[in-house]
């Protein structure tokens, strides 16, 4: 118990001194912003870059590791359409479903593979960013996208704006050049891998501090019932949907390493990502994101605790 608290301990203090900073007032709420766009337009993508543009292609495509985790999130996403279609309206199912299977592999799967899995977690974090911004994310917007009124714009004109939108992101660009820079076989110079390793160094402790800093003055309001459901299928449901989908794979043959199997069932119960209430504001709801997101954050201290016990 207490090596499993040693592995998590520093992740969730940070989250911790990031949060007093602020609501002592040292740092403004605007700071983590600006701290939070460094750590996904600079930092993390270099991170990414780095991991992908030093190894050879062969290990940067692991598809039975990205082929578990995207089983798992869409049968999230499925079962919390079907539910949530069946007790909210299409807004706040929009939020839920998102909610539900959206991870936080950034801010907080990036630094808790760092410290399990040191000399994979860049490759991990590059697996689940890919995963998430061409499949997850989009598939989850475009749910939202359907609570909107009708109208505004053709279906298929919102999707491709959604697509357009994650080919623009840094992470995804930062992927797409670590990929060639994979595939040329080039090295990259030793100063430039030296300023790449030093920008993705600051990446995990600050993306721990806006995590923290970011829940200060979120706006606690909302369906606390439902916000309650939300957190369970992040946490709970997720997790085990890519546990089952892990195992079934096993009966056929397909199987990770220890080390890959653990991180795609960690990656799979980690919070959801920090602009979840930001996406909820535009249907409404940013109070009830808020709260799933600040009960989920808190609760994960618990249930990431609970399954590292069991798994390692």
């Amino acid at each position: 118990m207490f090596t499993v608290l040693g592995i998590t301990f520093p992740i969730f203090a940070m989250v911790v001194i990031g949060y007093a900073l602020v609501a002592r007032g040292l740092f403004k709420p605007e700071d983590m912003k600006t701290f939070g766009l460094y750590a996904m337009n600079i930092a993390l993508p270099a991170l990414i870059f780095h991991a992908v543009a030093s190894r050879p292609v062969s290990e940067v495509f692991n598809l039975a590791y990205m082929g578990i985790y995207l089983a798992g999130a869409l049968i999230t996403i499925a079962l919390g359409f079907v539910w949530f279609s069946a007790t909210q309206d299409p807004a706040r199912r929009g939020v839920a479903v998102m909610g539900t299977s959206c991870p936080n592999s950034g801010f907080v799967g990036y630094p808790l593979m760092l410290v399990l899995f040191p000399d994979q977690a860049g490759l991990i974090l590059a697996f689940n960013m890919l995963v998430e911004n061409v499949v997850i994310i989009p598939t989850a917007l475009v749910i939202m996208e359907l609570a909107k009124p009708k109208g505004q714009s053709h279906p298929l004109r919102q999707v491709a704006q959604v697509l357009l939108g994650v080919a623009k992101r840094p992470l995804v660009i930062g992927i797409a050049l670590g990929l060639v820079v994979s595939i040329s076989g080039l090295t990259l110079p030793g100063p430039v891998d030296r300023l790449v390793s030093l920008v993705s160094s600051s990446a995990a402790a600050l993306a721990l501090l806006v995590i923290g800093g970011s829940l200060v003055g979120l706006p606690l309001r909302g369906n606390r019932a439902l916000a309650a459901q939300i957190v369970a299928g992040k946490l709970v449901v997720m997790p085990a949907a890519t546990a089952l989908v892990m195992l079934a794979l096993g009966a056929f043959g397909i199987s990770l390493p220890h080390d890959l199997a653990v991180a795609v069932i960690l990656s799979a119960a980690v919070p959801m990502f920090a602009v979840y209430s930001v996406f909820a504001q535009e249907v409404g709801h940013a109070g009830l994101a808020s709260l799933a997101q600040v009960f989920a954050t808190a609760l994960s201290f618990v249930t990431l605790n609970a399954l590292l016990l069991l798994l390692t």
